[in-house]
């Protein structure tokens, strides 16, 4: 636990790029106890970062499978939401609430998985959260009443926030500043894909003989199916739990029972588990403004994705009469822009950030992740007032509401990947807890906005209702200018208060 209060002191106003994660300052020599067991120097073959390339890849692609069906099944049951109200009798408002009660799931989760994994390491949480995913899946899928279909969503949710929560660890671990872009980037992708992809893949399956329960039943056989790749495929990349595995396994090999990891020493009493991580993401979050800020952006952002849920079929089911499945492939515009604004920030925004690393001695300046950030978030405003003014009338070809979703799904991609890494930037000593209190808020917002969609696009209509939301977005631009012209000199401010004051008292 020492050496965790230096490596985090020492490195609070360093520069993102300079400085190692977490896994690694666990490797750092403590004392001169020679039974203390530790990576064997920078070229350890065992420490994440060593590892070959293709098993990296290996690892990033399990854990995307299972990110993926986790995200998609979020919004998979807004296909079903009609026949669920229907089949038990119930309003809409109800119906949404197997979507609702999810995403808000994804609120509650994260206090838990968060410092979960940072005590029992990465694979424990992920497994056991998929196991539950699945489990309470076919609840969801066999339940008799609407109490046990929601709170068995509701649960699903909770669990299914175990990868979504742990994975951009997994990554810290792996990767270092320079290649770390380019995974985290590709991870927020299947994260973004799969509230998109869901409508059209759940109105199919709930149009066709299977109906409205099946999108359960196929949500957790994926479930199963992703358990059983994490269970065989999927390896510890935390550090300091690597290091504790390979003390136990000397212990047995060289009969020395003095041998043991930094890890083994490790005392979490009820005082440092409650200020270090349960209260301190929320009071970065209400007492930070520029993680208030930022997290208060990303989470209108993220509820207008689920906001989409329930706008898109208005507008090509309701006014262009189409059938579920096929008013679904209304979405195709935004997994386009998804994947548009990935490879824009895989194969300019990464290589253009590495160039100024090098002219700048490798010194990271956190403001460069900016400028993409004001682009997209433009390019996210543009397009929901596209989508609003084109898709109220019948007589407007559907098809320009859809190509609006390019440049909603481009902002939304570059909008959560740089401000998500300028949070990294300056954040880092503390980033898991500023990502636990932002994931909170950003949930609770994802929850919310489907309950009052349909309501406000009947009373305001599809066009007004899309301006409102257009102009919110608008208002939205100034916060990445803002920090972009004004950043440094709170940034130099947030972490001598923060990043000092926290990491050196209370980790």
């Amino acid at each position: 636990m020492e050496r965790l209060e230096r490596a985090s002191t020492e490195n609070a106003g360093q520069p993102f790029s300079t400085v190692k994660s977490h896994s690694v300052a666990a490797a750092a020599p403590l004392s001169d106890d020679t039974d203390l067991v530790d990576f064997m120097g920078d070229n350890d073959p065992h420490h994440p970062y060593n590892w070959t390339r293709r098993r990296k890849m290996l690892t990033s692609a399990v854990l995307a499978v299972s990110t993926f069906i986790v995200a998609l099944s979020s919004a998979l049951f807004s296909a079903a939401v009609g026949p669920f109200a229907a089949h038990f009798g119930v309003s809409h408002e109800v119906g949404t609430l197997g979507v609702s009660l999810y995403v808000l799931g994804f609120a509650t989760g994260p206090i838990f998985w968060a410092p979960f994994s940072e005590i029992k390491g990465r694979w424990s949480p992920i497994v056991l959260g998929m196991a539950g995913f699945s489990i309470f899946g076919l609840g969801v899928a066999s339940g008799k009443d609407v109490q046990t279909v929601l709170i068995c969503r509701f649960w699903c949710g909770i669990f299914g926030a175990s990868p979504m929560t742990v994975v951009a660890g997994v990554f810290a671990d792996m990767f270092d500043g320079r290649s770390r872009g380019a995974a985290t980037t590709v991870f927020s992708m299947t994260i973004l894909m799969g509230p998109t992809m869901a409508p059209f893949v759940g109105g199919f399956i709930v149009e066709s003989s299977l109906g409205w329960r099946w999108v359960g039943w196929i949500s957790s056989i994926a479930g199963f199916t992703s358990l059983l790749l994490d269970c065989i495929l999927l390896e510890e990349t935390f550090g300091p739990c690597i290091l504790q595995r390979r003390a136990a396994r000397l212990r047995i090999e060289t009969g020395n029972w003095a041998l043991h990891s930094a890890h083994d020493c490790v005392q979490l009493d009820v005082r440092t588990f409650l200020s270090e991580y349960l209260l301190r993401p929320f009071r970065l979050l209400f007492t930070e403004p520029l993680v208030f800020l930022i997290s208060l952006y990303l989470a209108f952002v993220y509820g207008l994705v689920y906001l989409f849920l329930t706008a898109y079929p208005m507008v090509f089911q309701g006014v262009h009469g189409m059938s579920p499945g096929v008013g679904g492939l209304g979405y195709l515009g935004m997994v386009v822009g998804i994947i548009v604004g990935g490879l824009y920030l895989i194969v300019i925004v990464q290589p253009s950030y590495r160039r100024k690393l090098a002219a700048n001695n490798n010194i990271a300046l956190p403001e460069w992740r900016l400028q993409p950030a004001i682009a997209g978030a433009v390019s996210f405003a543009v397009g929901i007032l596209w989508f609003g003014w084109t898709g109220y009338r019948e007589d407007i070809h559907w098809i320009l509401p859809a190509l609006s979703g390019i440049l909603t799904g481009l902002g939304i991609i570059v909008i959560f990947q740089q401000l998500g890494n300028y949070l990294i930037d300056v954040y880092l000593p503390v980033a898991a807890s500023v990502f636990a209190g932002s994931a909170v808020i950003r949930s609770l917002c994802g929850a919310g906005f489907p309950l009052f969609a349909k309501a406000m696009f009947q009373s305001l209509g599809i066009n007004y209702a899309s301006t409102v939301l257009g102009g919110v977005a608008v208002l939205g631009i100034p916060i990445p200018v803002a920090f972009y012209l004004r950043g440094a000199a709170l940034r130099s401010k947030t972490q001598m208060k923060t990043c000092l004051s926290d990491a050196s008292e209370e980790l």
